[in-house]
C-alpha cells in the first residue's frame, strides 16, 4: 500500500503524489472502500481517485534518484528494439508503452533516435509514427526522471546527454 507523499506513476497521468489514503465522501463511490487521492505533477488534472484494492498494473512506485542514475548510466548498453518493418515497429512501440516502464521508454527513444540519425544521413526523413512514439516516450521518461532527480523536466535531456558523453 502506498503512503501519503509517495511518488507513483499512474497510467497516462504519469508521475503523481499520493495526497491522501482513505474513504471518500462522494455520491459516485463505494462508501466503505479506501481510495488513493493522487495529484499529477505534470498534468492539468487536479486530482485522481483510484481504489486502494484495485489490482491495476497501471500504477507503480516512481523510480528513485539512484535508479534514475542507474538507468541513465545504462543507456549505452541498452539493446535497440529490433523489428523487420515499420508496421511491426509501431506495434512493438505500442506494447512497450503499455508496460509503463522507464526502461521501455528509454529503449524506444534510443531506437528511434539512432534510426532517425541513420535515415537523415541517407537523405531520408523520419516517419510521423516514429515522431509520435519518440515524443510520448520522452515525455513520460523525462517527467519521471525530473521528479527522481529533483530537476526541471526541460533539463533532463541535457543531463542525459552530458552523462552519456562522460561515460564514453
Amino acid at each position: 500500500m502506498y503512503q501519503v507523499n509517495d511518488h507513483v506513476v499512474y497510467g497516462n497521468y504519469g508521475i503523481c503524489v499520493v495526497k491522501a489514503v482513505g474513504k471518500l465522501e462522494m455520491d459516485s463511490v463505494v462508501k466503505d472502500r479506501l481510495y488513493y487521492t493522487l495529484e499529477p505533477l505534470y498534468s492539468e488534472k487536479n486530482k485522481i481517485y483510484t481504489p486502494v484494492d484495485k489490482k491495476d498494473a497501471s500504477m507503480r512506485c516512481a523510480i528513485t534518484e539512484q535508479e534514475a542514475w542507474k538507468l541513465i548510466d545504462g543507456i549505452r548498453e541498452q539493446e535497440m528494439i529490433q523489428v523487420a518493418d515499420e508496421k511491426r515497429a509501431e506495434h512493438e512501440y505500442r506494447e512497450i508503452m503499455k508496460t509503463n516502464e522507464c526502461t521501455g521508454w528509454s529503449r524506444i527513444i534510443k531506437t528511434i533516435y539512432l534510426k532517425n540519425r541513420k535515415r537523415l544521413e541517407g537523405g531520408k526523413r523520419y516517419t510521423a509514427k516514429d515522431d509520435v512514439y519518440l515524443r510520448l516516450a520522452e515525455d513520460f521518461l523525462y517527467r519521471e526522471l525530473a521528479a527522481a532527480l529533483n530537476v526541471n523536466r526541460e533539463d533532463v535531456e541535457s543531463i542525459i546527454s552530458d552523462r552519456v558523453k562522460q561515460l564514453s
